[in-house]
């Protein structure tokens, strides 16, 4: 049995979407950084972005890995946590409204998942929500394409809030949470010029 083909029964769904989802991540990994690059390069241009800017906060959060997750605890206590103890549930609210809207759904899978930053530019599920991101699975962000365009949307937005300015755009996009963040990631522009 060659271990990169699935199996000619695959079992059970369980087991078929575990194909689907390998299937993917070798999609992706086939996808070579210079492509990912040109991506970004595509997308940042769309939001009227500096490119080489985008390509270097690719590389400070995910290393362009399209597939970087990490759980923020601290957010989901911050925000989501204390968002959903301030309202009582609804239970006629429809998971399409849950999913559109970047109030908090009181289904706890996409609760959490709010609390995810995804992808390549490392977009916290919640801001993508509030950016228009209505996929029904935040794990969309893993797709380059659909990673790059919501985080250069947000960039975008963050770049206006700040007035243009570049380092205060960065401490934005960084939550504020590291001084050091604008430089480091200013630091590595070069390497896409």
């Amino acid at each position: 049995m060659n271990p990169l083909q699935p199996p000619a029964d695959p079992g059970p769904p369980d087991a078929r979407r575990s194909i689907a989802s390998t299937r993917a991540i070798k999609e992706v990994a086939r996808v070579g950084v210079e492509e990912l690059i040109a991506l970004a390069h595509r997308a940042a241009e769309a939001h009227a972005l500096w490119p080489e800017l985008v390509c270097a906060i690719v590389e400070q959060e995910s290393a362009w890995n399209p597939w970087a997750l990490r759980y923020e605890p601290a957010f989901y206590e911050k925000y989501i946590a204390t968002s959903l103890a301030a309202r009582r549930p609804d239970p006629q609210a429809s998971r399409l409204v849950a999913l559109t809207s970047p109030a908090i759904p009181n289904d706890p899978t996409e609760s959490r998942a709010r609390a995810f930053s995804w992808g390549l530019m490392q977009v916290m599920g919640q801001v993508a929500r509030e950016y228009g991101f209505a996929d029904a699975s935040l794990a969309s962000l893993c797709d380059p394409a659909v990673g790059l365009e919501i985080g250069c949307r947000v960039f975008a937005a963050k770049l206006a809030a700040a007035e243009g300015n570049v380092t205060r755009a960065l401490l934005l996009w960084n939550g504020a949470g590291n001084r050091d963040y604008p430089a480091a990631v200013l630091a590595r522009t070069a390497r896409y010029a």
